[in-house]
């Protein structure tokens, strides 16, 4: 494109240069354009240019980024390693001054020894442009002519606006490129977390005679603090866990799995429901979360298939829903504390009989504590109303799971959710 030959067109190349600008995204290729449009549109007149950069120098070093001599392009972003440092000459007096400097007898000003003598030969005029960061001018930016009268004076404050606010452009594109490249590299470790999360969770449901189960997990994150878990036992009983760790992402799945790996270590046909809590209780308060300020929620319960009996006890989690018959109650053995807050504390028992029939909602207070656009709460009775449906308990689960995502709409995750639905045959 050649250069403008009245405002109108002048306009025009400058809107079309700006809408071709601002589609770059690697800062390399951006460089190039800027350069050769500005030559083009002929807002520098030059013989000859250089680029110069102290960043991550000390006094007198510099480095040489670009230059009109140079038959190959090196990316200073990428390719730092090619880059020519010098620690004398004219240049270093240039990059260190801190200002913008003009030279109209370039030929007088260096030594034949001097590093950048082969970039000033035949030129005679030198107008130096500091690029400002923090103050500093890290970068200049510097045209060389032929001619000692070099360019219009009136044009520099013009060329020197110009180039920082291109230099701030640039910076910004390589900060979003390397944040970019950050966060891609944290999701990756974050599903990587999230990954190694699920596999502590049960592959399958087990087969346990007498009941039909169906279960959704989902974290508000790449990876949470919720957790569900069964355990065989001798006799035809069957441990049935849920917990739910405070906070929400990376810290919480940590306590998650520290608390997979506690619970795995303590089940045996002699612990009690109480004394599973209890156990797990212990040892989270004196070793692990007690003075973080973290603590979980757990409600633990061993089902004998044999008699049909359920033992259970909470540890400050929301009580499971029972349907029966017409009616909805809830497990709301008089609980204690969640774990990790009181190293002594105590789980109190309960049991029941359940009957064929009967239904069990286990959830985490993700589900219960949901909002919608309007800040209200999802709550137990649309629990309440999907346990006393005649479905089977996948049915049960999906239908809950629908009438939260109608009830929270768009609205993002909050928290991480897990549901249990379990029937009695």
């Amino acid at each position: 494109m050649s250069k403008p030959k009245d405002w109108r067109e002048e306009i025009a190349f400058v809107v079309d240069f700006m809408r071709e600008l601002s589609r770059q995204t690697d800062p390399q290729t951006a460089a190039a354009l800027y350069g050769t449009r500005l030559r083009q549109g002929g807002f520098v007149t030059s013989d000859g240019f250089l680029s110069v950069s102290r960043r991550d120098l000390q006094y007198p070093a510099y480095r040489i980024t670009r230059s009109s001599t140079w038959k190959e392009a090196i990316n200073p972003w990428l390719e730092r390693h090619r880059l020519p440092v010098h620690t004398t000459g004219l240049l270093s007096e240039i990059v260190y001054s801190n200002d913008s400097v003009i030279i109209d007898d370039l030929p007088n000003r260096y030594t034949p020894d001097d590093p950048a003598a082969k970039y000033f030969q035949g030129m005679n005029f030198l107008q130096a442009t500091p690029n400002f960061d923090d103050g500093e001018a890290l970068n200049v930016s510097i045209i060389l002519t032929r001619s000692p009268e070099g360019m219009p004076r009136d044009m520099i404050p013009m060329i020197i606006m110009q180039s920082n606010l291109w230099g701030r452009s640039v910076l910004n594109s390589v900060l979003r490129r390397e944040l970019k490249s950050a966060y891609d590299a944290l999701d990756h470790e974050l599903k990587t977390v999230g990954n190694i999360q699920r596999s502590l969770l049960p592959i399958s449901l087990p087969e346990i005679p007498g009941l039909e189960m169906a279960a959704d997990y989902e974290t508000s994150e790449r990876a949470g603090g919720d957790y569900y878990d069964f355990f065989p036992l001798a006799h035809g009983r069957w441990g049935i866990f849920i917990a739910d760790v405070s906070g929400h992402g990376i810290p919480a799945a940590v306590r998650m799995a520290i608390t997979h790996a506690i619970a795995h270590t303590r089940p045996d046909t002699e612990v009690s429901p109480g004394g599973m809590l209890a156990y797990l209780n212990s040892i989270l308060e004196r070793r692990y979360i007690g003075q973080t300020g973290a603590f979980v929620t757990a409600f633990y319960a061993i089902y004998d298939s044999n008699t049909h009996r359920l033992s259970y006890s909470s540890a400050g989690h929301p009580p499971p829903r029972l349907a029966r018959g017409e009616g909805v109650s809830e497990l709301n053995c008089r609980g204690g504390l969640p774990l990790g807050i009181e190293a002594l504390a105590t789980y109190p028992e309960c049991e029941i009989k359940l009957h064929s029939g009967d239904r069990l909602v286990f959830y985490t207070d993700g589900v219960s504590e949901a909002f919608d656009k309007n800040r209200a709460l999802f709550g137990t009775d649309p629990i309440d109303a999907a346990a006393l449906a005649d479905h089977d308990a996948r049915q049960i689960l999906d239908r809950i799971l629908a009438d939260l995502k109608r009830h929270v709409g768009d609205a993002a995750v909050a928290d991480d959710r897990t549901l249990l639905v379990i029937d009695v045959k």
